[in-house]
């Protein structure tokens, strides 16, 4: 099933020498356009939430002439607005003792010791800067009565370094990378096209210069050349069909690269939130996310015994109820990473413990109570900390979470695996690189909450318009004309493809259906537990079912226009393949780490077990010409300034 080519080792770029030296010395090595030289440049990013609208911004204001594409309305309406609870920096200002050497530890253990260091602590060191940036565009962060910023605790640490704006983070740093893009728009650096999804990258030999674009109001196809693509188009959660993930969230543009030769880093690695809304029905569509900033008052616990798991919440006594992450972490109790309080929580509901809703036979749910904070704090400062989250759980759930718990269990969140890319960001493919979400780079096997949008800005503001600028340093500017030749085949391939969705032979099953029957299956197989024989089993049946999906798919109306059935249609075909690459990639890691729990691999407490000797590397996968056959390389990781050590959050 798997090709191994370990004899070939992948390249980071990663520099030399002190770990705090290593980015400032990157950037003196890299070389530089001159400003006269920078217009004859063009740089197309694709997808402008936090990363693609912060890269774009910054390209732009150097002169770069930028392109830039959306599959949404408007720019404000990416993903990324959906982030909640804050966004990490090392400013120490609560004096608890952070500093950028403590962020970069907790973010390299909070991900298994499954990340790069130089990538890690050249993240954490670009934290500060970050806040700066944003306090400058007059990004509205919460302030103390003294009026310093105000900071709050997230899981997997012990300082209080998350910087936020209410429930609404995202918005705000999303509304300033925007108001920076919209101002280069105006300038002329900047050219937008809204309404527009990548159907297929443009390849010269091995270097990207261009895409090929969908029209999604006209049904246009057309062909765009520049100088280099940088790919910011989040992540692949809508894999499993039930996510936090925004609807339209896909994995398109990325798996179009890597079916062009850009590797896949660790498809596997797939965080699961612990702190969402649960499922209330077998036929909903999407899941909510309550921000991982009410486990700093909120206490998370479930009936001991499971007699009272259908009584309303007050009516058990305080002496029956088990407050188990505190119990079992007391030393960062409701505040262990993401991965550990997930897979305590599925502990609680599969021993029969859950309540709310019954999904398939079993209770999925805990509470997240305020009782105690309010108590202690008063009703207003707890509305003035977390009022539009309660706002938003009594909208969906008709229950008001300052009277009666919360109810909450896991679900898909966020994905840590991407497109490879090395220090530089840039991809297997000269010329392309990916930020943000879209690429593997700083999580590891599990992302610290919070630490989302210091990634994506930090990719977008500091990192891409120095390497994206050292790349086109050495090299010519492009001529569209010189590229008919790839043009047309790029357009060939997006035109076939398009034929074959709204041709099946036999069209008699939605897109949605097929979607719903293929997340099923990947979260049985590949979500909070992974076993051995369910991959095996969850990899036929993908398989299966894609065979169906090419024969059966129906899709009402024309590819000339308005479609969005043909859009879905186009993006689960994707997610078609790249399920089973995730459930490959789980199959042939045979340990557990971060969010990667293969049952085979865990203690008998229920922790991950993982296997340094054998794993400690970045799995990064080759598109082999079939997609049941991928080519797998090795990038070795190696820990010269921490020791990996066991997680103990206890």
């Amino acid at each position: 099933m798997v090709n191994v080519m370990s004899e070939f080792e992948l390249d980071s770029h990663a520099p030399k020498g002190p770990l705090q030296d290593r980015w400032k010395q990157h950037k003196y090595n890299s070389r530089v356009v001159s400003p006269a030289n920078r217009k004859k440049y063009t740089v197309i990013v694709v997808g402008t939430g936090l990363a693609g609208a912060s890269a774009s911004a910054s390209l732009g204001e150097m002169g770069f002439n930028v392109k830039t594409f959306c599959f949404q309305d408007s720019p404000r309406r990416a993903h990324s607005i959906a982030a909640q609870g804050g966004i990490n920096a090392a400013k120490n200002y609560q004096n608890d003792g952070d500093s950028v050497w403590r962020l970069f530890y907790d973010t390299i253990k909070g991900g298994d010791f499954r990340a790069r260091e130089s990538n890690v602590f050249r993240l954490a060191e670009l934290s500060t800067a970050i806040i700066d940036q944003a306090v400058a565009q007059g990004v509205p962060f919460a302030r103390e009565y003294s009026g310093y910023l105000a900071n709050r605790s997230f899981g997997g640490a012990q300082v209080s370094r998350t910087f936020y704006a209410r429930g609404q983070t995202g918005q705000q740093l999303l509304l300033g990378a925007y108001q920076a893009m919209s101002r280069q728009i105006a300038e002329g650096t900047i050219t937008h096209q809204s309404r527009c999804e990548m159907q297929e990258l443009i390849m010269d030999g091995d270097r990207a210069v261009g895409i090929i674009t969908r029209d999604l109001v006209t049904g246009e196809l057309e062909s765009h050349i520049a100088d280099c693509v940088v790919l910011c188009t989040g992540g692949y959660s809508n894999a499993f069909y039930l996510s936090t993930n925004a609807k339209g969230c896909n994995t398109s543009a990325i798996w179009r690269a890597h079916k062009k030769g850009a590797l896949f880093a660790n498809p596997c690695f797939t965080q699961i939130h612990p702190t969402c809304i649960p499922q209330h029905g077998e036929l909903q569509s999407k899941l909510t996310l309550m921000s991982e900033s009410l486990r700093n008052d909120g206490r998370v616990w479930a009936p001991k015994n499971k007699a009272d798991c259908d009584k309303r919440p007050e009516d058990i006594p305080e002496q029956d109820r088990d407050y188990f992450l505190e119990r079992m972490y007391p030393s960062f109790g409701n505040l262990v990473p993401r991965d550990i309080a997930s897979r305590a929580v599925k502990l609680i509901c599969d021993e029969g413990r859950g309540v709310g809703f019954e999904i398939e036979g079993k209770k999925l749910g805990v509470y997240l109570d305020f009782a105690q904070a309010i108590k202690k704090q008063g009703f207003d400062a707890v509305e003035e900390k977390y009022g539009n989250l309660f706002e938003m759980y009594q909208r969906i759930t008709a229950e008001n979470p300052y009277e009666t718990p919360m109810r909450i269990y896991p679900a898909v969140h966020y994905t840590m695996g991407g497109l490879w890319v090395d220090y530089n960001l840039m991809t297997t493919i000269d010329g392309l690189f990916a930020g943000g979400e879209a690429n593997f780079s700083d999580h590891g096997a599990n992302r610290l909450g919070a630490s989302a949008l210091m990634q994506g800005l930090a990719d977008g503001y500091f990192i891409l318009p120095t390497t994206v600028a050292d790349f086109l340093a050495k090299h010519k500017p492009v001529k569209a004309e010189n590229y008919s030749m790839q043009i047309d085949e790029a357009m060939s391939s997006a035109k076939s493809r398009i034929d074959s969705l709204m041709n099946a032979p036999e069209p008699s099953v939605t897109p949605d259906e097929f979607h719903r029957q293929l997340g099923q299956i990947l979260w049985h197989a590949c979500g909070m537990a992974r076993t051995k024989s369910s991959l095996e089993k969850a990899i036929n049946e993908i398989q299966t079912l894609r065979e169906q999906f090419w024969r059966k798919v129906k899709i009402s109306g024309s590819e000339g226009g308005l479609n969005q059935t043909l859009e879905r249609a186009g993006r689960v075909a994707d997610f078609f393949e790249l399920t089973e690459l995730m459930c490959i990639d789980a199959l042939d890691r045979e340990e557990s780490c971060g969010c990667h729990a293969r049952e085979e691999h865990l203690t008998e407490e229920g922790e991950a077990k993982r296997n340094d000797m054998d794993y400690s590397y970045v799995a990064a996968w080759q598109y082999s010409g079939d997609i049941s056959h991928p080519t797998l390389y090795r990038e070795y990781l190696h820990f010269d300034f921490v020791r990996p050590s066991i997680r103990n959050y206890q």
